[in-house]
């Protein structure tokens, strides 16, 4: 019997990575959006697979002390799927992430650790701090944001978390006629505005009228880039240095995080000069220009990147250090060719889907004496983590950072050291 659609009362027992919150009913698993732990909650079901379903707390009927108004009037039930904890004050979202996170640890890798989620700076109410945002085009070339787990448009005429910089551009005021997505980058430190766009056919019409300059780019399917006109990218300053980066390619999302990050690994690696360290998905570039830094002339930074566009940057932006080198491919590739090199250090910053035993396997044989993770995702982390141990690499430290106000994500940076410390470190 399908369940889709029914509704009924639960209290929510605690949440779960991804935004939601359990509960259960007659022992089968319920995971619930727009609830809060603790809270009792009437339940409508989106969702039913053999194990568990999902819905979305319609009613409050006991609330949270935690819950506050969503300052967003397009999040809710059924409604924009981009922010998920908008129903909780600011404090309790990172409370909230701190248990997710500690939970993955725990549940993936066998690791008890009790995790703080740091707060950023800049941002004290969670707003106004996404400086890319992708917007979904409808049918009718009203610009919008995708509804929760679904391929539906919902319109909007602003969205809450963009940056000013972003905000000001206006792309869901104006018609996109024969657009798919509109992607809207802002420089948090240049002033710099980009605007890459996806036409639905072989050619790019006339576009709308923006409420503030920006660079336009068009992009094909495939991901590949064109410039149309204005600048070919942003400049970004952090760490004491300036960044070019193409519009397609990574930087942080919020203001304050790439500098925050950059300390935060240096500090946990405390790089000595002469040492040889490497930036594995090193992006444009970011880590790999302050260890270059560190290191100085006598050591060397390698870095490897697949992005062809990233890649460009990074070698624009470090091309003032020579000590500092940058491949392009395949991370588990590289380090297969990298297989003799001793590394004094390791950074990795890999997407989303982490980085996986092979490259794990493949860092613990160069010996380093330290390896800093930034990870995104608190699950494929542990899982690392996990393989990490089996290699023989034990976790000393772990910082979170709130980079994602709002939502469900959360930025960590795991410290790792050899259980069996290199003969030429104890010697050093």
């Amino acid at each position: 019997m399908t369940l889709v659609g029914h509704e009924f009362e639960i209290t929510v027992e605690g949440a779960a990575h991804g935004g939601w919150c359990v509960g259960r009913r007659d022992e089968q698993v319920v995971f619930v959006r727009h609830a809060l732990p603790g809270e009792r909650v009437r339940v409508r079901v989106t969702e039913q697979t053999s194990r568990f379903l999902r819905g979305d707390a319609v009613e409050v009927l006991t609330a949270s002390p935690d819950r506050v108004q969503a300052p967003c009037p397009f999040a809710g039930p059924g409604r924009c799927g981009g922010c998920d904890w908008q129903h909780a004050a600011p404090e309790a979202q990172r409370r909230i992430k701190a248990q997710v996170v500690s939970e993955q640890l725990r549940r993936i890798a066998g690791i008890d650790r009790e995790v703080v989620v740091e707060e950023l700076p800049g941002t004290p109410d969670g707003l106004g701090w996404r400086t890319r945002v992708r917007f979904t085009v409808d049918s009718e070339g009203r610009a919008g944001l995708r509804r929760h787990r679904s391929h539906e448009v919902e319109p909007v005429d602003r969205c809450l978390i963009a940056s000013p910089g972003v905000a000001d551009l206006g792309i869901p005021r104006v018609r996109w006629e024969g657009v798919r997505d509109v992607e809207a980058v802002a420089s948090a430190t240049s002033g710099d505005r980009a605007v890459v766009v996806t036409p639905t056919g072989s050619k790019l019409g006339p576009l709308p009228e923006l409420g503030a300059p920006a660079a336009v780019l068009r992009r094909f399917k495939g991901g590949r880039v064109q410039h149309v006109r204005g600048r070919r990218g942003v400049r970004e300053n952090a760490a004491g240095r300036e960044y070019r980066l193409g519009a397609n390619s990574f930087w942080q999302v919020h203001p304050a995080a790439a500098d925050v990050l950059t300390g935060a690994v240096m500090e946990a690696l405390e790089p000595g000069e002469g040492e040889t360290a490497l930036d594995l998905y090193c992006g444009v570039g970011l880590f790999t220009a302050a260890l270059a830094e560190a290191v100085g002339p006598e050591g060397r930074t390698m870095g490897v990147e697949s992005g062809s566009e990233a890649v460009r940057d990074a070698r624009r932006n470090l091309r003032d250090m020579e000590q500092a080198r940058i491949e392009q491919g395949d991370v588990a590739a590289q380090m297969r060719e990298w297989a003799d090199v001793h590394a004094d250090l390791v950074v990795l910053d890999p997407p989303r889907s982490g980085a996986g035993a092979e490259v794990v396997r493949s860092i613990a044989g160069t010996r380093p004496r330290k390896v800093a993770y930034v990870s995104c995702d608190p699950a494929t982390l542990a899982r690392d983590l996990a393989e990490f141990d089996r290699s023989g690499y034990r976790l000393v430290a772990l910082r979170a950072f709130d980079a994602f106000p709002m939502t469900h994500h959360v930025e960590c940076l795991a410290v790792l050291e050899p259980v069996r410390p290199a003969r030429r470190h104890l010697q050093d």
